[in-house]
């Protein structure tokens, strides 16, 4: 595994700096294996990334030979304003001419239980087999409590070693949601962290500054088995760290 941090001055520089990151792969994968598998987040830090990619960036991609899949899905509609896939649609996927096909989202509509099955048989049926799927790029965030996807501190669903999804009731939230489990988000072949804002500063000192890995940190324990982590952080996120990282 390798690991890399970078702090960029600003969320703006943040968003441009991971669509570079996102261009890049999509070719590697492009020409290696004929088509990009990228999982992404929802919350508010990935948005921008939408927007740049879905406009100044949106010729860079190959949109046709490229799959979008989510590492996890709030149990809502899709038009529901807390849904994850409504964010990445109103923001990237409805300004770019990816077919319809190659857009894999969580159904976060039906049953928790059933959601995670339905995703669960449409992994194993895109990438074939029944191993552990490999995106080529998954795109995570950090909450201020150290989860990522839908993974909280302590929580049983950090112990599955089985499933590929699962659904996980968030019970300080008191919500359903759906989420990719720990193996397969360690199977990418690359990671990206994307966090900004000076209030998720303390958790980033506790993973990356102190070195942190527990469950009770579940961002701390993605460390892909063979691929890559890179985390992308803005100055108020990373300034309690200074001088770990480079430009």
């Amino acid at each position: 595994m390798t690991v890399s941090f970078c702090s960029l001055p600003d969320p703006e520089a943040v968003g441009i700096r991971a669509a570079s990151i996102v261009i890049g792969r999509s070719k590697i994968a492009r020409d290696s294996k004929g088509r990009f598998t990228v999982a992404v987040s929802g919350g508010s830090t990935p948005l921008r990334l939408f927007e740049l990619l879905g406009a100044t960036f949106r010729k860079d991609i190959e949109w046709g030979r490229t799959e979008i899949f989510w590492v996890d899905e709030r149990c809502v509609p899709p038009d529901h304003k807390d849904s994850n896939y409504k964010g990445a649609h109103d923001a990237l996927l409805s300004r770019v001419d990816i077919p319809p096909e190659n857009v894999h989202r969580i159904k976060g509509e039906i049953s928790p239980e059933e959601g995670a099955r339905e995703y669960e048989k449409e992994l194993l049926r895109c990438f074939g087999g029944t191993g552990l799927p490999e995106f080529d790029l998954v795109i995570l965030g950090v909450g201020e409590d150290g989860h990522t996807a839908s993974l909280f501190p302590d929580a049983p669903s950090l112990s599955e070693g089985k499933r590929v999804a699962i659904p996980v009731y968030v019970e300080k939230l008191q919500s359903w949601r759906i989420t990719l489990t720990l193996p397969v988000l360690n199977n990418a072949v690359t990671v990206l962290f994307l966090v900004t804002g000076r209030k998720k500063a303390g958790i980033v000192k506790e993973i990356l500054g102190n070195g942190k890995k527990s469950p009770e940190y579940p961002a701390s324990l993605i460390q892909p088995v063979s691929g890559e982590a890179t985390w992308l952080l803005d100055s108020e996120a990373s300034f309690r760290l200074k001088g770990m990282f480079r430009d």
